[in-house]
């Protein structure tokens, strides 16, 4: 059984499951912004994570990464598990360019927010599901 924190699910769209992780969309088009969420309940750390899903979580964060390089060659991609606000644990991906609306400071700190249009969000979801599952 896996339950998607609440204000997770309210922010984010799904974009597929992989063995391990759910993958969601952010619904801030400020950036190309995923988070992967281990289908594991109460795991707050990636400690909590057994040494084989530990693998597995970054063998999915190593195939997201490449999905997004090759779908949008950012300058740098960051990849964080912070919690602080969410406790579930999640991994945010987001692809960075210089010059984007927070750069080089962190997204949280730059207050942008962007929504996608529906054909925004349906196309870039059509794409990542099409770059994760080659």
């Amino acid at each position: 059984m896996f339950t998607l924190d609440p204000q997770l699910a309210a922010e984010t769209w799904h974009v597929c499951d992989l063995p391990l992780c759910r993958v969601l969309l952010a619904k801030n088009a400020a950036w190309p912004w995923l988070i992967l969420v281990p289908m594991r309940e109460d795991k707050v750390e990636i400690i909590d994570l057994s040494a084989v899903e530990q693998g597995e979580m970054w063998r999915e964060i190593e195939k997201v990464s490449r999905a997004l390089r090759s779908l949008l060659a950012p300058d740098k991609l960051n990849v964080a598990a912070i919690g602080n606000v969410v406790r579930q644990l999640h991994i945010h991906m987001v692809a960075r360019r210089v010059g984007d609306p927070g750069w080089p400071g962190t997204v949280w700190s730059a207050g942008a927010s962007a929504a996608y249009s529906v054909a925004e969000k349906e196309e870039f979801i059509d794409r990542l599901y099409a770059a994760l599952h080659r």
